[in-house]
This record gives C-alpha cells, sequence and structure tokens, in this order.
C-alpha cells in the first residue's frame, strides 16, 4: 500500500479524555479549536493503519520537529512509538475532537475493503481454485504474509472491527469468494469481502500473530493476539477450523474497557440488583448465572467479583478462558493439555484458602460435586451451567449425579439471563404495533403496548442498524424454604416453579418491560426469549 493510501475513520466520533484539554494547558502544549493545515507530504509519514491505532495526525515537520496532534495528547508511548517510525522527535498537541475527526477522515479515509481491493488487483479463475490454494507451500504463505501491505490490512480489519463495537471477526472461505463478518450486538453483519486470492496470505498473516503453526491447515489450531488500540490493550481470541475450502478464523475481541462492570449497566432493574446484592452478600453458598454460550454469564459474575472486591478476601476465579483480567482476584487459566481441568483446579484452588471462588463452568459429575462441597466447607462458590432457565439448573446438577439434599443445602440462587440489541437513543421513535408482532403477544401483553412500540429508525451513531449496544434480560431465583425443601425432595421443575412467590418476575416479564419502556424492541424479546415461555 502506498504511504498515501488512507483509512476508514468514520467511527472515530469517541471524544478524548475529560481532562485532555486541561492536561494540554498544564503541560504547555498547543490546543487547536480550529482547523490548521496540514501538510499532506507529512501526513504521508505514517501509514494510516497506525494512525487510527494511536489516534495521531501528523500536521508539520518545523525546525527538525515533528508535529503530532493526538486526541490523547497525554499519551507519551503514542508519540514515543510515532517518534520511532519517523525518525523525528515529536512536538504533542490537542485538537477538538470533532476537528480531529473531520481532519482523520480526510487525509485516512479509505476501508479496509478498498485497501484489500487495491492490493488483490484483478484475479483470475484458476487463482481463486481451491485447490490451488491448498497446494501453496507455508514458506510461500510466510512471505505473502510478511509483506507491509498485508499486515496493514489485517491491522485495519481488527481496527475497523475495535471500532464498530465488534465481539468477533469471523473470515469464512468458500469456492469462489472469501466472506468476512463483523458481530456486532450479537448479530453477525456481512463486510466487503477481500479477494479470493488473498486467502492464504490473510489467514497466514492471523495465523502468525496467533502464534500459530502456517504450516498446519488441516486440524483446528488456537492462538491470543494482544492489541494497543487508543492506549488500551485489547485481547483477541483467535480460533481456526479446516473447511472444504480452506481454513476458517473467528477472532473474539476481549475489550475490557466495553465491559460493563456493575449490574445498573448490564440492564438490570434497581429492584432485582438489590436481590442480586443481597444473594451474593451471602458468606458461603452456591450461586449459578444459567444461560446459552454468548448470553453475558461471564461478564455478570464478573459484575459480581467486583462489587464484592475486597482486599481482606481471597478470591479466586478458574477460567476457560480467562477473558478479562480483574485487579485484585487471582485467575487460573484451565489448561487440559497439561492436567489443569476445572475439577482439577478447583482441588487446588481449596489449598490456597480462599473465601470466594469463581468456577467459569460446571460441565461434568466431578466438578458439580467438588462445587457442592466447598460450598458445603464456608466457601461462597459462583459459576456458570447451561440451561434454558433458572430452576432448569437445579434438575442439572442432579442429573451430574449430584443427590438432591446436596443441591438443597448449598444453592442459595440462580439467574438466568439472556442478551438483547438496545434500541438507539439517537434515532428511536415510537409507531403502531406490526400485526405480525401482535399476533406473537398474549392479550395482556398487547395490552401493555396499546400506545405503540419502539423502535430504531437507524442513523450514523448506529451504522443505520437502529441499535446500540446490548442489554440483558434476567429471572432471578431466590431459593427460599418451601423450594429448598421441594429440592431434597427431588421434584420436577414444573413442581419447583410453583414454590416461587407470587412476585416472581420471569425472564419474558424482564425483557417485555424493557419494551415497553423503549429500551429494547418487541422483536429482541421474541427473539432472546420464545424457547423460554412454551405458551408464546
Amino acid at each position: 500500500m502506498e504511504q498515501s493510501a488512507q483509512t476508514q475513520v468514520e467511527s472515530i466520533d469517541v471524544a478524548p479524555p475529560p481532562d485532555a484539554k486541561q492536561a494540554c494547558i498544564n503541560m504547555g502544549l498547543q490546543w487547536f479549536e480550529i482547523i490548521p493545515e496540514v501538510d499532506q507530504t507529512t501526513v504521508n509519514l505514517i501509514d494510516p493503519e497506525l494512525a487510527v491505532r494511536l489516534r495521531v495526525l501528523p500536521i508539520i515537520v518545523k525546525n527538525e520537529r515533528l508535529h503530532v496532534a493526538m486526541l490523547s495528547p497525554n499519551d507519551i508511548e503514542a508519540a514515543d512509538e510515532v517518534s520511532t517510525v519517523t525518525n523525528y522527535p515529536v512536538s504533542r498537541c490537542g485538537m477538538e475532537p470533532d476537528i480531529f475527526s473531520e481532519l482523520m477522515q480526510k487525509h485516512y479515509g479509505t476501508t479496509a475493503a478498498r485497501m484489500a481491493e487495491s492490493l488483490g488487483g484483478k484475479s483470475t479463475s484458476s487463482e481463486v481454485d481451491d485447490h490451488n490454494i491448498d497446494a501453496i507451500e507455508a514458506d510461500s504463505i510466510l512471505v505473502m504474509a510478511e509483506q507491509p501491505t498485508l499486515i496493514n490490512l489485517v491491522n485495519l480489519l481488527l481496527l475497523e472491527a475495535i471500532q464498530q463495537r465488534a465481539s468477533d471477526v469471523h473470515i469464512e472461505p468458500f469456492e469462489t469468494e472469501l466472506k468476512v463478518k463483523y458481530r456486532i450486538d450479537g448479530v453477525l453483519e456481512e463486510q466487503p469481502p477481500p479477494p479470493k486470492h488473498l486467502q492464504p496470505a490473510l489467514i497466514g498473516r492471523i495465523k502468525i500473530m496467533s502464534s500459530m503453526n502456517i504450516a498446519e491447515r488441516y486440524v483446528p489450531q488456537d492462538g491470543h493476539i494482544a492489541l494497543r488500540f487508543e492506549g488500551r490493550k485489547v485481547d483477541i481470541r483467535v480460533s481456526t477450523v479446516p473447511t472444504l475450502y480452506g481454513e476458517s478464523v473467528v477472532m473474539r475481541i476481549l475489550d475490557k474497557s466495553s465491559m460493563p462492570l456493575d449490574f445498573i449497566s448490564l440492564g438490570m432493574t434497581a429492584e432485582m440488583q438489590k436481590k442480586v446484592d443481597k444473594l451474593i452478600a451471602k458468606p458461603h453458598g452456591l450461586v449459578l448465572v444459567t444461560g446459552p454460550t454468548g448470553s453475558g454469564k461471564t461478564t455478570s459474575l464478573y459484575a459480581a467479583l467486583n462489587k464484592l472486591y475486597d482486599p481482606r478476601k481471597k478470591i479466586i476465579t478458574i477460567e476457560d478462558p480467562v477473558e478479562y483480567e480483574l485487579n485484585g482476584i487471582n485467575q487460573i487459566p484451565v489448561n487440559p493439555k497439561r492436567g489443569l481441568t476445572f475439577a482439577s483446579g478447583l482441588r487446588s484452588i481449596l489449598r490456597q484458602d480462599p473465601d470466594i471462588i469463581f468456577v467459569g463452568e460446571i460441565r461434568d459429575g466431578e466438578t458439580a460435586d467438588i462445587a457442592i462441597r466447598s460450598a458445603l466447607t464456608g466457601h461462597l462458590i459462583f459459576s456458570t451451567i447451561h440451561t434454558n432457565d433458572a430452576v432448569s439448573s437445579i434438575g442439572r446438577l442432579i442429573d451430574m449425579g449430584v443427590e438432591p439434599y446436596l443441591v438443597a443445602s448449598v444453592l442459595e440462587g440462580a439467574l438466568a439471563q439472556r442478551l438483547g440489541r438496545r434500541i438507539c437513543e439517537n434515532c428511536k421513535e415510537q409507531v403502531s404495533l406490526s400485526e405480525d408482532l401482535s399476533h406473537r403477544l398474549t392479550a395482556d401483553e398487547r395490552e401493555l403496548f396499546s400506545a405503540g412500540m419502539w423502535v430504531g429508525t437507524g442513523c450514523k451513531k448506529c451504522n443505520n442498524s437502529g441499535f446500540k449496544g446490548r442489554v440483558g434480560f434476567f429471572e432471578l431465583v431466590a431459593v427460599n424454604p418451601a423450594l429448598r425443601s421441594a429440592v431434597s425432595e427431588n421434584k420436577t421443575s414444573i413442581e419447583l416453579a410453583n414454590t416461587l412467590p407470587s412476585s416472581h418476575q420471569t425472564m419474558r416479564e424482564d425483557a417485555v418491560s424493557k419494551a415497553v419502556n423503549g429500551i429494547t424492541t418487541i422483536g429482541e424479546v421474541l427473539r432472546a426469549t420464545q424457547d423460554i415461555d412454551n405458551d408464546f
């Protein structure tokens, strides 16, 4: 890619830290409140990928110094990196965020898709033949993957995904095309595809970045990438699997700065938060969070651990993998290849004199049995389990071989949850309830939407999707004496549900209330909870 090639920055609308202007004044740095003249030759000193990643804009070289506008002028590490790349001493300056965004768009305005198009050029039918791709030697892939232009392309794909708040990047090979998709707010959105003949180099570059074996293309592999973006560390978990037309790659983006660590941000009502606070404050027992993969179970438990953190308490987690690093908490990654499983790790944790233990997932009877007995000996245990609702988690433990009386003795509560998309606050409006949604609601639910339903019409801030961010739908079951007695008698899930108080709120009811209040849409409620209540 030529130095003048440009990078997509339409999504740079994030303000600098609140103290950025004051920090500039305190350090005696220049602060621009009007658009300055920018020398294009100076702009070309820094690759677009680096400029977007560091949030910097070279303005001019004056008196043998490079003057650089920065979204965060106190980011010394970014300034040092610019200096190393350009071989100029750097003078930092600040700028109003709207001016900075406008200039970045003007000087670095091309998407990764355009870069891929210019890099790929024309491809022939033989170039997209999957057999030819398979025949390419590992040494050739290594050479292609180390080309600076290809490196910039992969970096741009990741940076654009982070800017768009994607949780995952999917690269899927097919017979004549290579698809790229970002999972944004839980939904996959297809991106402009790079040329098919870039597939070996593109996937090879990702495998190099994640320390995988590029010569091995016929077995699944897992890896890890650490990026620095806007002054923060972003971890990326990488998985590859062989498919009919090459390796499929999924990169899960773990951005701690975007993870809410309080229950209100997750979407809990104040009333439910009080109940959860009371539940997790118990001195011992077992607390479960249940739901399918990707429903935010781990995030909820991280929020609980964050709330409970006290330097006077020993908190240990065992996870697969450790998704986010929590300050002051001992976190252990599962490593089955070396014999460290949930069960063996939990046994070792008990010898560390912990007060609170977080087990990433109860997958088998051995782990369940150890967790139950740990709770019996005075520990507070948090864990996740895969069931459709809160009450079903009780039956799941019993199915794993745990005696009903033991479950009844230690279980303090279960939180079931799903995730739905939030309506964009910038473009939401109320419209009449549509007929196709109306017939899927009960009469009582339809009455709640007599004034209409909330939708997002789509705008620039939400990429015309109508949604921005996600919100949790919750159901909390706190074990009361009646439920505890029913569990010990090994009653069915239906019988257990009948012991819940009349004030109990189901996940469906929680989700519907959020749709009524304009937090989410009815469509999201039906998508997330339609398998919860069979009556609907």
